[in-house]
């Protein structure tokens, strides 16, 4: 490698991200006098949504830093619980996360989903203009510079996904208070509001409703409800 040079290492939470040659201690990294230290450590594969903090020969600096020859760093992850200044903890989900998405609403966050593919300048739009901390598992769209706030998901498993976002950011649940399929709020029905919605059996069998004050849809303590409920008890007590 020619020209000046820093010696960055990440820790182990953020090597994932990194190519596998730079995953063993500190390694070289060209700097220009110009570029920022959170350009550099983007362009070596981790989005700075992930990073926690920078420290440069002990202190530590902001993404902003300009590095200068020499100087070693290390880049950390982001503390647990993550704490999200500014706005009421809210989600953004990109078309991938559906699952996940319903299991955040069945849990009662505050969760908006995109269910077709609207780009991501679109995506990172709408996080900064609603304040929402967008979920993705797409890097590049992590690393958009109008984005508000986002997470890389680590996994591909649902169930994973979910425990990690519970245990990344600690939201206050609210089971069964948000509708699955828009995110609405949901209000107790009766079965004469819902009527037009259920078959003659779920008539027969059910009494007690509740109905999105959004979207419409009904809900009751169907033949889904024991697995439902299996995924709230695991969260809540």
């Amino acid at each position: 490698m020619n020209g000046p040079e820093i010696r960055v290492e990440f820790a182990p939470e953020l090597l994932l991200f990194v190519p596998r040659a730079r995953r063993s201690g500190a390694t070289p990294a060209a700097v220009d006098g110009v570029s920022t230290l959170g350009h550099v450590v983007e362009s070596l594969g981790v989005p700075l949504t992930e990073v926690g903090s920078l420290v440069v020969d002990g202190r530590t600096v902001p993404p902003g830093h300009i590095p200068t020859a020499g100087e070693s760093v290390t880049v950390r992850p982001v503390d647990r619980p993550q704490r999200v200044p500014g706005a009421p903890l809210r989600f953004l989900l990109d078309v991938h996360l559906g699952t996940l998405a319903r299991r955040l609403r069945l849990l009662g966050v505050d969760t908006a989903y995109e269910s077709s593919d609207i780009g991501d300048p679109a995506l990172a739009a709408r996080s900064a203009a609603e304040r929402r901390v967008l979920l993705s598992r797409d890097r590049g769209l992590l690393r958009r510079r109008e984005l508000w706030a986002g997470a890389f998901v680590y996994s591909t498993r649902p169930d994973d996904q979910l425990h990690d976002v519970l245990h990344r950011f600690a939201p206050d649940l609210r089971p069964w208070t948000r509708c699955t399929a828009c995110n609405g709020l949901l209000r107790a029905a009766t079965k004469d509001e819902v009527a037009d919605q259920l078959e003659s059996g779920t008539q027969r069998s059910y009494d007690v409703f509740a109905q999105c004050t959004e979207c419409g849809r009904a809900y009751w303590r169907g033949a889904h409800h024991e697995q439902l409920e299996a995924i709230v008890n695991r969260y809540v007590p």
